[in-house]
């Protein structure tokens, strides 16, 4: 079931429906993309029209972030959860390894994909990661041929908004893995090469502020949260 929050049309699920509906898209014939709009990116949807229809094109549209929940609860359409693509990322690991799939990773700095790859084996033994590559290539049918040369089922694509999501819709025809996710650094938290928030500020909806102390210079880009905010609330007012 899909839930409109201010434009973007949210898949309504906790995360073990998420999960239940990546193991679907696995299993299944087509090539399929997962977005994962925090409110920052849902605020951009909301200014970009085109940006908004890639998001609301994708199979699986997964709310991540206290921002777009609030905004739901205000818009009085609320979400069942948060989705947090890392924790997403994560528990679809365990998806994987059960079903056999084959995992490629795309994305981040040289060398990290390697490492977020170790961890993700340590937890997971007889997942199959079947390729790499950081985000600094020019060529992308380059790197789609080496993803189809692997014969990945599911490619976590961490390239940051809006490019991971460009380059999955861009490329979803030519493409042979059936499950694209776009997540953002999630390769680096699971690498470890930035650190989340502690659980306490997560379970507080607090990782914004954690992400914004540790990272100053994401002050513009997070204003879009009080933004996105303000948006839903202007949009109760109206009615």
């Amino acid at each position: 079931m899909k839930t409109d929050v201010l434009g973007v049309s949210y898949d309504n699920v906790t995360m073990e429906e998420a999960l239940a509906r990546g193991r679907q898209i696995l299993q299944g014939e087509r090539t399929c993309y997962c977005v994962t709009p925090n409110a920052e990116m849902a605020y951009e949807a909301l200014q970009d029209e085109g940006f908004r229809r890639l998001l609301n094109g994708a199979e699986l549209v997964l709310p991540d972030g206290a921002g777009v929940i609030l905004g739901a609860k205000l818009l009085k359409t609320p979400l069942k959860q948060k989705v947090a693509g890392i924790e997403f990322a994560q528990n679809m690991l365990s998806v994987m390894e059960e079903l056999g799939s084959r995992l490629y990773l795309l994305g981040s700095k040289p060398g990290v994909a390697e490492l977020a790859g170790k961890k993700m084996l340590e937890k997971h033994p007889k997942l199959q990661i079947c390729g790499m590559a950081d985000g600094y290539f020019k060529d992308e049918a380059e790197v789609v041929e080496k993803i189809n040369t692997a014969q990945a089922d599911a490619v976590y694509v961490c390239l940051g908004s809006p490019k991971q999501e460009y380059f999955m819709q861009k490329h979803r025809e030519a493409l042979s893995a059936k499950l694209l996710c776009g997540l953002g650094g999630t390769l680096d938290g699971i690498a470890g090469t930035v650190k989340r928030a502690p659980r306490w500020m997560i379970r507080l909806q607090l990782e914004w502020l954690y992400r914004l102390i540790k990272e100053p210079r994401r002050f513009k880009r997070m204003l879009r949260l009080p933004k996105f905010i303000f948006a839903a609330v202007k949009k109760r007012m109206k009615g």
